[in-house]
């Protein structure tokens, strides 16, 4: 009897101290690095804040034990660890240690999502809409039609899906014009300039990349990937240019429109060359894909090491178990680093090719992040190709950068140290 009273002592002592879970991210101890973002944000959603250990075991999370998220972490198979009050608090004195590239960072409230995207996203699949799904992540859908009626204001964070803002119908022409895909898209995007008062589409498209770029400016989060992201930036370079041949708005362009681009009215580039044949499947010279000359085997990129606790922005957008990227293709592929703006940061470059893959910036008061490529786990996704099964990838560094920008936003402001 004094055996089993002193063990039930024990045991409530030690389930006293547990007061604390622990989600590692390191490439050893997680088996679900894409799930256990859902699991913060879930937290988030209850109005308990997490703690995000930047450079601890792979960018791990830390908060309160309770037994609902015990089992939530089961439910989803994301690998936890119960610690106590004491080794807590040991670990967080270890982290802010000025000896240690290691930062604490509190999230507080979960960021409400939008996707930008069409009702009909055919032939695309979207890599952001994909890991939000797989990860339980809650998100809306808009498009043009809201941007325009202001909605973006109802939001902390917003995707542009695959996307041409230019109103070229994402330079398609020559290879699928005779595809019904491609005439009934073209048909739904006239049909929609017109019925919010636009005679053309890329007048349309227009507005609505300004509608973003005010939202950014005002002190939203923008996340972009391939074509969303060089096509945004020289739709509002081309303000009241017209950059489009008669098959895509019925009219010819300007003449003379490349000295007529408006460089300073641009989140990211610079000093970039318009592509004008229709039929060439790019928009300008700011992407990198025709240009590349590294094999599939050998394509990886590089995330960039920053101090944790000076430049806590960047080390959370390139938390990850690994600093080695596998690449990928797409549209828009990778970016011109002789055409970024100097005030914008490089948080992953492939050093074979010379060529950024991820880029973030400042506009305002809000943040933006243009990651190339279409699908980190699809080498080469072609139009038509089925999606990506992200069970058979529930560890993907490239998925992993996704997320970091979703939960950025969810992190408590700091007062700057300088």
């Amino acid at each position: 009897m004094k055996l089993k009273l002193t063990s039930f002592l024990l045991l409530i002592s030690l389930f006293a101290k547990a007061n604390f879970i622990l989600i590692p991210m390191d490439y050893e101890s997680q088996s679900n690095h894409l799930k256990a973002y859902g699991i913060t944000y879930w937290l988030l959603e209850q109005q308990q804040k997490v703690q995000w250990l930047l450079n601890h075991r792979g960018g791990s999370f830390l908060t309160s034990y309770s037994d609902d998220l015990k089992r939530e972490c089961t439910i989803r198979n994301v690998d936890f660890e119960v610690i106590s009050n004491t080794e807590a608090k040991g670990l967080l004195e270890s982290i802010d240690s000025p000896s240690e590239n290691k930062s604490a960072v509190i999230l507080e409230k979960a960021p409400k999502i939008a996707v930008y995207t069409p009702t009909d996203k055919a032939p695309w699949d979207d890599a952001v809409t994909m890991v939000l799904t797989y990860a339980e992540i809650p998100y809306e859908t808009i498009y043009d039609k809201n941007v325009l009626e202001n909605e973006l204001l109802l939001y902390d964070w917003l995707h542009l899906h695959h996307e041409d803002f230019t109103g070229q119908y994402g330079k398609f022409y020559r290879a699928y014009r005779a595809q019904s895909w491609y005439i009934e898209a073209k048909r739904e995007a006239e049909v929609l300039a017109k019925s919010l008062g636009y005679n053309k589409v890329s007048k349309e498209k227009l507005a609505v990349a300004k509608k973003i770029r005010d939202y950014v400016i005002g002190g939203g989060f923008m996340f972009a990937m391939c074509s969303a992201t060089d096509s945004f930036d020289i739709a509002l370079s081309a303000e009241g240019v017209d950059i489009c041949e008669p098959m895509f708005d019925g009219d010819p362009s300007d003449p003379g429109y490349q000295s007529k681009i408006d460089y300073s009215k641009t989140f990211a580039f610079t000093d970039f060359i318009l592509e004008k044949s229709p039929m060439v499947y790019e928009y300008s010279s700011i992407d990198m894909t025709s240009r590349r000359k590294v094999p599939m085997q050998k394509d990886y990129f590089t995330l960039n090491e920053y101090s944790a606790k000076w430049d806590p922005i960047p080390t959370m957008l390139n938390q990850n178990h690994t600093a080695l990227v596998k690449g990928f293709m797409g549209q828009t592929t990778a970016f011109n680093p002789n055409q970024i703006k100097s005030n914008v940061l490089v948080l992953g470059k492939n050093k074979v090719n010379g060529e950024a893959r991820y880029i973030h910036g400042i506009k305002g008061k809000g943040f933006f992040t243009f990651y190339g490529g279409h699908d980190p786990e699809d080498y080469r996704h072609m139009v038509g190709d089925p999606k990506t099964e992200l069970k058979l990838h529930p560890n993907s560094p490239g998925y992993r950068l996704i997320l970091n920008n979703i939960l950025f936003p969810a992190a408590k402001k700091q007062k700057k140290k300088t």
